[in-house]
């Protein structure tokens, strides 16, 4: 029977034996197919299906998800889908090469956005059977367990690096061990620095400060508190974000916004375990557990004298690399349905396979807050039915002229793509010209031609 997980890294590329029954080109690593998301039934989030020792899998409807053994080496995937058949597709595996075929379904099978009968199957590949999306993955490390349940609470991932820092965090958890988040903007910093609290079970509240948001001019008095007239305008005493946070976490986002001088004050709170307000006489205790974030690198700011030394060694205790949204494009249907969950909670939602193709074909500069704000301004549009016309126009224009919809890549992927298409500029589409510089087959060109989706007609003069 197949194994279902909630983990997993980038993909890369398969191999098998002369019988069709795949084998891992290094232990644990075996090829799987990923429902990413149902149209119908966004909410439902996504599952991993592996197909280790599996020779044939079959898709088709059913009336709950559910993966079940065929014979030895076959097994059936059955989805709720009332736009699927009952026996819809098949990936089938052969001499190593694996095959989408339909199987004589009444809509059709769909492949990186082009209807097809029968077609080899790369790495990445995104399929539309009835209304669902999938995506295979030819080498897919096997998921560990011992991380799976280890993982911060409200949040799933299928990145294992992702899930190997959030298993170290929930260890974590219980201590008071600073931690800092690093990662671009929008890639969910506050949320796992909330998910920490959480799992720390620490009776205060989780405090969160935009250190970029307050001004320089007020700072202190806002981190630290005052007293009544301690400055003009200090017309009552404040206890400041620091007190607030005591028994609980302060998260400080975009901590190198920070003046000098405010770290310093910052400092002596965290050694000592106590704050004294702006113009006061006395320090009050405080118990802290801080969690700080930045988008920025401190270690470049600390060197180049505009962030503390003796502050960034007092905040590093265990330091995270959040990945962008583009690392981790398998995760793309469980982060949907957790943002829709949140925006449309009494349930209903739909979306189009149009809208589903330009969630899949967008790079989210803006990584997960950019598709939070795409998400939620379409249902409004779309009063629950979210189409292509919903979503904000850069989404709308990575599926613009109905250009097919590319399979699902990594960051090295997109990169790899990147210097194909150079190559292919710079000898006008030739593609033996391509292979030789690259020293490859011209078959194995065509392949990422093709797995990226790649147009030669418009390199060629």
């Amino acid at each position: 029977m197949a194994r279902l997980s909630k983990s997993n890294p980038p993909p890369t590329l398969d191999t098998a034996s002369s019988h069709g029954a795949p084998v891992a080109p290094r232990d644990g690593v075996y090829p799987a197919l990923y429902l990413l998301l149902e149209c119908d039934r966004p909410t439902m989030g996504s599952l991993r299906v592996s197909l280790r020792g599996i020779s044939r899998i079959e898709v088709g409807r059913g009336e709950r998800r559910a993966v079940a053994g065929v014979g030895l080496t076959g097994t059936r995937l059955a989805v709720p889908d009332p736009w699927m058949s009952a026996r819809h597709a098949e990936l089938v595996c052969v001499l190593g090469e694996w095959t989408l075929r339909d199987a004589g379904s009444r809509n059709g099978v769909v492949r990186n956005g082009e209807r097809v009968a029968h077609a080899a199957l790369l790495d990445g590949d995104v399929l539309e059977i009835g209304r669902t999306f999938f995506v295979f993955v030819a080498e897919d490390p096997e998921p560990d367990p011992a991380l799976e349940a280890a993982a911060l609470d409200g949040i799933q991932t299928f990145h294992r690096e992702l899930a190997s820092e959030l298993a170290a965090l929930a260890k974590l958890a219980p201590s008071r061990v600073c931690v800092m988040l690093f990662g671009e903007t929008g890639t969910g910093k506050e949320v796992v620095a909330r998910a920490l609290h959480a799992a720390s079970r620490r009776p205060g509240a989780f405090v969160a400060v935009n250190c970029a948001a307050i001004p320089a001019s007020l700072t202190e008095s806002e981190l630290f508190g005052h007293v009544r007239g301690a400055f003009t305008g200090a017309a009552e005493s404040s206890p400041g974000v620091i007190r607030a946070a005591d028994g609980g976490t302060l998260f400080l986002d975009e901590i190198a916004e920070l003046s000098l001088a405010a770290q310093a004050t910052l400092l002596r709170v965290l050694e000592a375990s106590e704050v004294r307000p702006v113009g006061g006489a006395h320090a009050t205790p405080v118990d802290l557990r801080t969690i700080t974030a930045t988008h920025g690198q401190l270690t470049a700011l600390a060197d180049a004298g505009r962030f503390r030394q003796d502050l960034l060694a007092r905040l590093a205790g265990y330091s995270v690399e959040l990945p962008s949204l583009r690392a981790r494009r398998l995760d793309l249907g469980n982060i949907c349905a957790a943002l829709l969950t949140r925006f449309a909670p009494q349930g209903g939602v739909r979306l189009t396979r149009q809208a589903v193709r330009a969630l899949i074909a967008h790079d989210w500069p803006h990584n997960i807050r950019g598709l939070a704000k795409a998400l939620e301004t379409g249902l409004v549009l779309g009063g629950g039915e979210l189409d292509l016309v919903h979503l904000p126009a850069d989404v709308r224009a990575s599926t613009a002229h109905g250009a097919a919809s590319p399979a699902l890549l990594s960051a090295n992927e997109t990169q790899h793509r990147d210097q194909l298409v150079g190559l292919l500029r710079l000898h006008h589409g030739n593609i033996a010209e391509v292979a030789r510089e690259l020293g490859k087959a011209a078959m194995q060109v065509r392949r990422w031609v093709r797995k990226y989706g790649i147009d030669l007609s418009r390199f060629r003069v």
